[in-house]
């Protein structure tokens, strides 16, 4: 059984390189490299976002969330992974005629408020994408030590190499080509195998009830859940590279609403089935698995398509942020033959501490967690950008006040600073409102009230130098 299963893993594995290697520009432009610029239609960005998107993630947290807190909870979790594509739908047509020359929300940043703000930005868009790598090339070496006799290793390494063989060779057009195909992968496989674990699902008991917790801890988990994976999630660089990859903005708006729409119901499914099984009275282990409970036992049928569903779940979005990785550092790059030789060692290189971190087997959802509360301090200065009145100044105290309004509740109900760094930082890997409100609330309210003082000014001034030269 094991040279069965490493024989249909391998398959698989090929079949996304030769697709990705088959749909690469070889002498193309380094900007075409990293951008695919006016090249996709609406369909083929709505699969797009979803299977960049989707990730090895949905087998653990919606049908968590699911099962401990409710489907209150699961809508916001649904609601959050979609709403970076609508945001990107709705604003990205303007950002792109802003910016039609664009390549990543870096630059976006860059063109409103100067270099600084673009290296910070710059940064934790990085920060944030390498801790996604590690989180999904960790979670399929987890899953397949659950469904599998395979080493975790071997999975982990095969996934990584794979996928940064089409990557490195093909760039953002590879990715998209492969997209399209493990979109339709995923959807077909999450039916058979979500069919099939609710077929294995005992009968649920008369008097079963939904997770009972109280409305406004559901609301609480909700909202913290939309926030911060919002936030995170728009400063994936794979995302911005496909506001320029649509062809129009109308292909842009379509293929976002497409994305979001598919990614709500995706993650309300997965997430069901872990209610199900929390109604039910299955054992959901330690720590809790509820998705993977259904499968306790199941038969090699099973748990094969079960696997493979990870791995194109994990294939889709590593490539995605292996590429975007490369493309915010080569982006500034300006002659352009070394540039392109640069984005694909680039894409080489980043991966060695990953899959090295893959490899220990850690868990990431606390560093996952404050990279998520780093985009939210800084998410609405870097978006206010759009605004006529936002100046660099604003964006960068804006930017410095998230921070510290991350750190207040904690500091306010403890009445200590360590106390509200440490609750800053979710010691126990527990998501909590607190932090993420502080830091969009303070980031907002200094930035636009920066922005007012510094317009007031600069007209006090002008009047000023107007009366004295008249």
């Amino acid at each position: 059984m094991l040279y069965l299963t490493l024989a249909v893993l391998g398959a698989a594995l090929c079949c996304f390189a030769y697709l990705g290697l088959r749909a690469r520009w070889v002498n193309g432009p380094l900007d075409d490299y990293v951008t695919a610029r006016n090249s996709q239609t609406a369909s083929t960005l709505g699969l797009s976002f979803l299977a960049s998107g989707m990730g090895a993630w949905i087998l653990f947290a919606p049908p968590e969330i699911g099962a401990f807190v409710g489907p209150l909870a699961l809508a916001g979790y649904a609601l959050g992974s979609a709403l970076p594509f609508i945001v990107l739908g709705l604003y990205g047509p303007k950002i792109r005629r802003a910016l039609p020359e664009g390549r990543s929300i870096a630059e976006f940043a860059e063109a409103c408020y100067g270099p600084g703000v673009r290296r910070w930005v710059t940064l934790v868009s990085i920060a944030y994408m390498a801790c996604f790598l590690a989180a999904e090339l960790t979670a399929i070496g987890a899953i397949t030590a659950l469904l599998s006799d395979v080493p975790p290793a071997l999975v982990i390494i095969g996934v990584a190499l794979t996928t940064l063989i089409y990557t490195a060779a093909g760039g953002l057009r590879a990715s998209l080509a492969t997209d399209r195909w493990q979109a339709w992968l995923l959807l077909v496989l999450l039916c058979v195998v979500g069919g099939m674990a609710l077929w294995r699902l005992p009968t649920i008991p008369n008097e079963a009830a939904l997770p009972a917790i109280p409305i406004t801890s559901a609301l609480s988990v909700a909202l913290t859940l939309v926030i911060a994976v919002t936030a995170a999630n728009l400063f994936h660089q794979g995302y911005w590279q496909r506001v320029w990859a649509a062809q129009d903005d109308q292909s842009l708006g379509r293929g976002a609403w497409l994305g979001g729409a598919m990614t709500v119901v995706v993650v309300m499914v997965i997430g069901g089935l872990g209610v199900l099984a929390a109604m039910s009275g299955v054992p959901l282990g330690e720590p809790p698995m509820p998705f993977f409970a259904l499968l306790s036992d199941a038969p090699v049928w099973l748990t094969l398509p079960a696997l493979v569903l990870a791995v194109t779940l994990v294939a889709s979005s590593v490539d995605t942020l292996q590429n975007g990785i490369a493309s915010l550092v080569v982006a500034r790059s300006e002659q352009q033959g070394v540039s392109l030789v640069a984005a694909r060692w680039v894409t080489v290189v980043v991966m060695v501490p990953v899959v090295l971190i893959a490899l220990q087997g850690l868990s990431v959802l606390r560093l996952f967690l404050i990279a998520d509360l780093l985009c939210a301090a800084i998410v609405v200065p870097v978006l206010l950008g759009l605004w006529q009145r936002m100046t660099p100044l604003a964006a960068i105290v804006g930017g410095i006040a998230g921070l510290l309004g991350a750190i207040l509740p904690g500091w306010l109900s403890q009445g200590s600073l360590v106390a509200g760094m440490v609750a800053a930082s979710f010691p126990g890997s527990v998501p909590t409102l607190g932090p993420f409100v502080g830091a969009l609330i303070a980031s907002t309210l200094v930035s636009v009230l920066l922005a007012y003082l510094t317009l007031a000014i600069r007209k006090d001034v002008h009047d000023s130098n107007s009366s004295d030269h008249p």
